[in-house]
């Protein structure tokens, strides 16, 4: 027999370190012909960030994605960065980012000024479309590239800019358990829908509704994408991934026997973005990372207890595990009186 149940797990993450200093720098050069380049330290490991910061960079300038050029990782020309850890790409490194690029930006409003006229300061100005325009008057501006070039060939001022931040933080109190560990926090909630077979213990899932306050997605469709991959990791987590081992010795070190989902086990996965702005990041975001799998193992426990009424509190949720709570279960509701 197969049944069904459904279970909701929330959770709320920290993004960055602990109570302790986890700075990024970031240095934006705008060059003569009106592209951009970008010099990080943080690392690409796949899950997008390299793409988000070039948007953010893109974004600050004026200009389109295509026009910005991220260097990465390469100790010999970028900056310190703590690294792609803790959830803290999108928010501290893309701070760093957006702070760089707001002040090449700002390079670009002052030659921009004198070529437009006594009476343009750089508060009259905006950066759109690869152009620095007078707001309000749309059709009086200057393409980002003759202004660059202006900047530099007449002025001897080079339109770049390096900067650094770092989430303001107050170390914990031990003894009075006070403090302010983080800048900022993420928040989701998943609803998982199971199936569970009571002869067997075996257990599928057969759709997850996530969602996700990560503040402003700067890119949906990478946020997305991170919620699908976290739940995937989370499904592994709850059903299938345990090392084993025997006399101090893992028994399972090949993933033939470590079993971890494919895409084949993935269930309909509904994501959520809630948009929510938070005024300490850039462009109001926060990040997604780690957090997309942390709601998913309890969301599925939570759901065969609903389907078979058992309380699992050991992970994996093996077969076997489930059919034998299913049985002591039976056995304890046998009524030997009669």
């Amino acid at each position: 027999m197969k049944k069904r149940g459904r279970g909701i797990a929330c959770m709320w993450y920290p993004v960055g370190f602990t109570g302790s200093a986890n700075p990024s720098a970031a240095t934006v050069i705008v060059n003569e012909d009106g592209t951009a380049t970008l010099l990080t330290g943080t690392v690409e490991i796949g899950q997008g960030s390299l793409t988000v910061l070039g948007q953010i960079a893109a974004e600050e300038l004026g200009l389109a994605s295509d026009d910005v050029t991220v260097v990465s990782a390469d100790t010999d020309v970028t900056p310190m960065d703590t690294g792609p850890i803790a959830s803290r790409t999108t928010y501290v490194t893309g701070n760093a980012v957006q702070i760089a690029a707001s002040q090449a930006k700002e390079i670009l409003f002052e030659t921009a000024a004198s070529m437009l006229g006594v009476t343009v300061t750089p508060e009259h100005l905006e950066a759109c479309a690869r152009e620095i325009r007078v707001i309000g008057f749309p059709e009086k501006s200057l393409p980002i590239a003759k202004v660059a070039r202006q900047s530099l060939s007449i002025l001897g001022r080079p339109v770049m800019s390096t900067a650094s931040y770092n989430p303001k933080t107050v170390p914990l109190d031990t003894e009075a358990g006070q403090g302010k560990p983080f800048n900022t926090y993420v928040y989701a909630t998943q609803i998982a829908e199971v199936e569970v077979e009571t002869d067997t213990g075996k257990v599928d899932v057969l759709r997850i509704v996530a969602a996700h306050d990560c503040g402003t997605p700067v890119n949906p469709a990478l946020v997305e994408g991170q919620i699908e991959g976290g739940i995937c990791t989370g499904i592994g987590f709850a059903l299938t991934e345990e090392i084993v081992f025997q006399d101090g010795v893992q028994i399972n070190p090949r993933l033939s026997d470590y079993v971890i989902p494919t895409a084949l086990d993935m269930p309909k996965v509904e994501a959520i973005i809630v948009d929510n702005y938070d005024p300490t990041g850039p462009f109001g975001a926060k990040g997604v990372g780690e957090p997309t799998l942390v709601p998913t193992a309890p969301a599925i426990l939570n759901a065969i207890y609903d389907a078979v009424g058992v309380r699992l509190y050991s992970l994996p949720a093996t077969p076997e595990k489930v059919l034998k709570a299913i049985r002591e279960q039976r056995e304890k509701k046998v009524d030997y009186t009669s």
